[in-house]
């Protein structure tokens, strides 16, 4: 039976009674192997983005997808959306254009020339880290906008894909020009696993120039896609800032 006390006790408290209750249980718990011998060659990267991972399966054809898509009348919804202000996440100035351009921004900023990871082509945005990133703050609430029109279309058009039109949509809204759209971004399933943001272990930890000079990493901090606007460590010094650029 048991006390008050163990109302408070929460080592007592939803524990089996068979075990000593301490240790977490859970798959992927527990110093792992490459915690002992972490120079070891990864070989699992070889199948990431597998058939095994894709809920769609190896028979679906995206380009034979998106030639049956309304294009126009997508452009048409997406453009109808930037005005539609939702109550739980409003509008900024009546329009969402920003927030989409930023998106669709963001996804394609992590790009990186030197080895060619990162990039808007397979929306990765949606999956850690980069959906936790500092820089992509409030960027869920612009997925979730377009999730009604995800529905309405469906595989005929992927998440990666979306994400970019919805942004040339906003900059067309806007009065800019677009040189139009290229599709034909797939979506994967899962985080990459191959790409090395970098060994810091907190946020918007600053990088030394000349530490960025011999890294393939293409942001000034963890957790931004680009430059800190404020400079190094928030300072606002231009000159640190400009050799940080």
């Amino acid at each position: 039976m048991s006390t008050s006390d163990d109302i408070h006790n929460t080592t007592a408290t939803g524990k089996c009674p068979f075990h000593q209750g301490g240790h977490d249980q859970s798959a992927g718990g527990g110093t792992t192997t490459r915690d002992w011998w972490p120079n070891q060659l990864r070989v699992d990267l070889l199948n990431q983005h597998s058939n095994r991972s894709n809920p769609l399966g190896e028979d679906f054809d995206y380009r034979k997808e998106f030639s049956k898509l309304d294009y126009y009348g997508l452009k048409k919804d997406l453009k109808a959306l930037l005005t539609e202000s939702q109550p739980w996440w409003p509008a900024d100035w009546g329009s969402y254009a920003g927030l989409f351009i930023r998106m669709a921004w963001h996804g394609a900023g992590t790009y990186r020339s030197i080895d060619g990871r990162g990039g808007a082509g397979r929306g990765q945005q949606r999956f850690a880290p980069l959906n936790s990133w500092p820089d992509n703050v409030s960027l869920d609430k612009a997925r979730r906008l377009l999730w009604p029109i995800k529905q309405k279309y469906g595989q005929k058009i992927s998440w990666a894909d979306l994400f970019i039109l919805a942004g040339n949509v906003a900059l067309e809204n806007s009065g800019f020009r677009t040189f139009g759209f290229g599709a034909g971004r797939e979506d994967v399933w899962e985080p990459d696993l191959d790409v090395n943001w970098g060994d810091e272990k907190a946020w918007l930890t600053h990088r030394h120039p000349e530490a960025l000079a011999k890294a393939p990493l293409g942001a000034t901090e963890m957790g931004l896609i680009y430059v800190n606007p404020e400079g190094p460590d928030h300072s606002g010094e231009p000159l640190s800032a400009a050799a940080a650029i």
